[in-house]
């Protein structure tokens, strides 16, 4: 594993591969026969009108009644700057919004807008273009009828550390905001919201300076917190995390906390969504030792469960681009829940509970030609 030093000077030179020229692109629209649905991590990726996608930090939202696929993130299609906060000047763009995309292959991707708009005019607004939107996630209650969505609210600072809620009758939006709030009084920042298959809803999110990560349950609307929390990693700086289930056992991809800098990854594993949680290791796989290291030269945002393909999984990460965020690509490569750990838990001389999650390095994949049909 890389010492956080190494990180930074990882960060700071990157290789041309990690990037590719902005000329090399994934688009759907005009690709060659032979790289039809063929995903390529770290390429510049268009929509199905030939626009760079924006949707950072984000999650998709699966709707099994259409068989669409909506893609939420962040807009960054602005200039980079840099903002003084609480610990250091950090790179940023203006607030623009959450971009939504639709999809039924989740190769394809047409934009259907701004559903979530920054605020030029209204200082006192938490959309205010000077403050910070990051990290939407959007989950559907069968209840209420209504898509709900959360994310990260911050000052321009980044003293706010607040969580956002907003809602929508569709899930093209748009989102109606319904305001911030710290969870418990406690600060929140890199976040995910995880449901689960009873229908209750986590969000799971960075607090206590990023030391710790905090779970806590929401009420049967979504739109507030039950009175439980549960404080996990505790001095272990772990955030950006992903959550999905598997077997009746729960799982969740963090990363350290190093800034727009690449890191390891580590997965976790739980009996119980509230924990305890243990910690199983790095679960990516191929590729050089640095590029293991560090996530494959990103941060993880999403884990999405794929339909119709059993014990396979879509890990959705993010390789920042910290001198001009609206180039940040993405890296998406799949995720498999594949079979008995070969190593026993470290201190404790058993083999564990869990299943072993390997997320495996290729600069082209694809999914399998008859998952669309086996969806439903």
């Amino acid at each position: 594993m890389l010492e956080k030093e190494e990180i930074f000077k990882a960060s700071s030179a990157r290789n041309v591969s990690d990037f590719p020229d902005i000329g090399l692109v994934l688009d759907p629209v005009n690709a060659p026969a032979q790289d039809r649905n063929f995903f390529f991590p770290g390429r510049h990726w268009l929509d199905s009108s030939g626009n760079s996608i924006q949707a950072h930090g984000g999650g998709i939202l699966y709707v099994p009644s259409t068989g669409i696929f909506y893609w939420y993130g962040e807009n960054k299609d602005g200039p980079t700057y840099y903002a003084p906060t609480e610990y250091e000047s950090l790179a940023r763009v203006d607030l623009i919004g959450v971009s939504c995309y639709s999809s039924k292959d989740l190769w394809l991707w047409k934009y259907e807008g701004l559903v979530l708009e920054g605020d030029k005019e209204d200082e006192s607004s938490d959309l205010y273009y000077k403050n910070v939107l990051e990290r939407p996630k959007v989950i559907y209650n069968e209840r209420s009828q209504q898509y709900v969505m959360w994310l990260h609210i911050d000052s321009a600072n980044y003293t706010k550390a607040s969580l956002g809620v907003a809602v929508s009758s569709r899930p093209e939006g748009p989102f109606e905001f319904l305001g911030s709030k710290q969870p418990h009084a406690f600060e929140s920042r890199d976040m995910t919201v995880f449901k689960d298959e009873d229908g209750t809803a986590y969000v799971v999110y960075s607090s206590e300076g990023n030391s710790a990560l905090h779970i806590t349950p929401l009420q049967d609307d979504y739109l507030e917190f039950r009175n439980v929390m549960s404080r996990v990693f505790v001095d272990q700086h772990r955030e950006a995390p992903a959550v999905f289930k598997h077997r009746g056992i729960y799982y969740m991809v963090t990363s350290d906390c190093t800034g727009w800098a690449p890191n390891t990854a580590l997965v976790h594993v739980a009996e119980n969504m509230l924990g305890p949680w243990e910690t199983a290791g790095n679960p990516c796989v191929g590729g050089t030792s640095w590029f293991r290291s560090t996530t494959f030269f990103s941060q993880g945002s999403f884990v999405l469960p794929l339909p119709g393909l059993p014990n396979t999984f879509l890990f959705m990460a993010d390789r920042w681009n910290s001198t001009e965020l609206r180039h940040s690509r993405y890296v998406w490569l799949p995720l498999t829940v594949d079979g008995p750990v070969d190593e026993p838990v470290e201190g404790l001389f058993e083999f564990p509970f869990w299943w072993r999650v390997s997320i495996r390095w290729y600069s082209r994949w694809k999914l399998p030609v008859d998952w669309e049909r086996n969806k439903q």
